[in-house]
């Protein structure tokens, strides 16, 4: 399912370096879209990760806009999400291999979804994204009392995030 990126416009903060963006990867807010809800179907589906969304969020939809604006945020600089992914995640009962899971789940429906550039672009940031996050789980763990600061233990943080290491 890839698309013209050029046919569909994306809300942006920022929009000639998304505009750069969008040309360099053929990715779009329909694409993005698409990923987004075809991923979550699969994660809800999962039988490992499914269990664990489904105590936490009950109502989807606010939820998958907040995904499509995050991943426009992160592979496309929009700067539409306004979130605090870590102080989100840092309490969940998960370890590395959900994260690994999430991201076998991530790449199939990348690699379904999105031109191979997209592809690559955004598996580039989940992984990150995962490495981050379980960071910060296992920090919480340690210290549930202090929300961890990727900045400072980690050398991590949302713009690193969103850099290209190729």
């Amino acid at each position: 399912m890839h698309h013209d990126a050029a046919a569909h416009p994306i809300r942006s903060a920022r929009p000639a370096m998304t505009a750069a963006l969008m040309a360099e990867t053929g990715l779009n807010e329909a694409i993005l879209t698409a990923l987004v809800h075809r991923f979550y179907d699969k994660v809800r589906a999962d039988p490992v990760l499914g269990p664990i969304f489904a105590t936490r969020i009950t109502d989807w939809e606010p939820h998958l806009a907040r995904m499509v604006d995050f991943w426009g945020s992160v592979a496309l600089m929009t700067g539409c999400y306004h979130g605090s992914p870590v102080a989100r995640h840092a309490d969940l009962p998960v370890t590395w291999a959900h994260f690994e899971r999430w991201l076998v789940l991530f790449r199939a429906t990348a690699d379904q979804v999105c031109p191979p550039a997209g592809a690559a672009h955004v598996i580039a940031r989940a992984e990150r994204i995962a490495r981050s996050l379980n960071f910060a789980i296992e920090d919480a763990a340690r210290d549930p009392d202090v929300v961890p600061d990727l900045n400072r233990s980690h050398g991590m943080s949302q713009i690193d995030l969103s850099k290209d290491d190729t």
